[in-house]
Protein backbone atom coordinates (compact mmCIF):
# COMPACT_ATOMS: atom_id res chain seq x y z
CA UNK A 1 0.00 0.00 0.00
CA UNK A 2 1.03 3.12 -1.08
CA UNK A 3 0.18 6.26 1.50
CA UNK A 4 0.86 9.71 0.73
CA UNK A 5 0.87 12.24 3.40
CA UNK A 6 -0.57 15.06 0.32
CA UNK A 7 -3.92 14.81 -1.40
CA UNK A 8 -3.34 13.71 -5.05
CA UNK A 9 -5.15 15.70 -7.66
CA UNK A 10 -8.38 14.29 -8.94
CA UNK A 11 -7.36 12.35 -12.53
CA UNK A 12 -8.17 14.97 -15.58
CA UNK A 13 -10.89 13.52 -17.59
CA UNK A 14 -8.07 13.06 -20.37
CA UNK A 15 -6.35 10.62 -18.47
CA UNK A 16 -9.57 8.75 -17.95
CA UNK A 17 -10.20 7.80 -21.80
CA UNK A 18 -6.81 7.35 -22.35
CA UNK A 19 -6.99 4.22 -20.09
CA UNK A 20 -10.64 3.28 -21.20
CA UNK A 21 -9.60 4.08 -24.77
CA UNK A 22 -6.14 3.54 -25.44
CA UNK A 23 -5.58 0.94 -22.94
CA UNK A 24 -8.83 -0.73 -22.78
CA UNK A 25 -9.31 -0.75 -18.89
CA UNK A 26 -12.46 -1.90 -17.49
CA UNK A 27 -14.44 0.80 -16.22
CA UNK A 28 -14.96 -1.61 -13.13
CA UNK A 29 -11.02 -1.61 -13.43
CA UNK A 30 -10.96 1.83 -13.22
CA UNK A 31 -13.40 2.43 -10.34
CA UNK A 32 -11.17 0.22 -8.44
CA UNK A 33 -8.71 2.21 -8.92
CA UNK A 34 -9.94 5.71 -8.16
CA UNK A 35 -11.23 4.75 -5.22
CA UNK A 36 -7.69 2.85 -3.96
CA UNK A 37 -6.14 5.99 -5.16
CA UNK A 38 -7.99 8.50 -3.28
CA UNK A 39 -7.68 6.20 -0.22
CA UNK A 40 -4.47 5.93 -0.32
CA UNK A 41 -3.78 9.15 -1.69
CA UNK A 42 -1.31 7.49 -4.47
CA UNK A 43 -1.21 8.46 -7.89
CA UNK A 44 -3.85 6.55 -9.91
CA UNK A 45 -1.55 5.00 -12.75
CA UNK A 46 1.00 3.96 -9.32
CA UNK A 47 -2.31 2.09 -7.93
CA UNK A 48 -3.08 0.44 -11.27
CA UNK A 49 -0.24 -0.87 -11.82
CA UNK A 50 0.13 -2.23 -8.21
CA UNK A 51 -2.78 -3.96 -8.33
CA UNK A 52 -2.22 -5.86 -11.29
CA UNK A 53 -4.79 -3.66 -13.55
CA UNK A 54 -2.63 -2.34 -15.72
CA UNK A 55 1.24 -4.28 -16.79
CA UNK A 56 4.70 -2.56 -16.56
CA UNK A 57 4.28 -1.83 -20.70
CA UNK A 58 1.06 -0.34 -20.09
CA UNK A 59 2.40 1.87 -17.04
CA UNK A 60 5.21 3.18 -19.12
CA UNK A 61 3.19 3.59 -22.36
CA UNK A 62 0.77 6.08 -19.70
CA UNK A 63 3.63 8.01 -17.90
CA UNK A 64 5.41 8.63 -21.72
CA UNK A 65 1.83 9.77 -22.51
CA UNK A 66 1.26 11.93 -19.36
CA UNK A 67 4.46 13.66 -20.43
CA UNK A 68 3.76 14.48 -23.66
CA UNK A 69 0.30 15.98 -22.63
CA UNK A 70 2.22 18.18 -20.00
CA UNK A 71 4.18 19.92 -22.82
Amino acid sequence: MVISTCPQPVPPSALLRYLRHQVGLADSALELGLRQAQLEQAPLPVVLWRYGLISLEQFDRLLTWQDQQQI
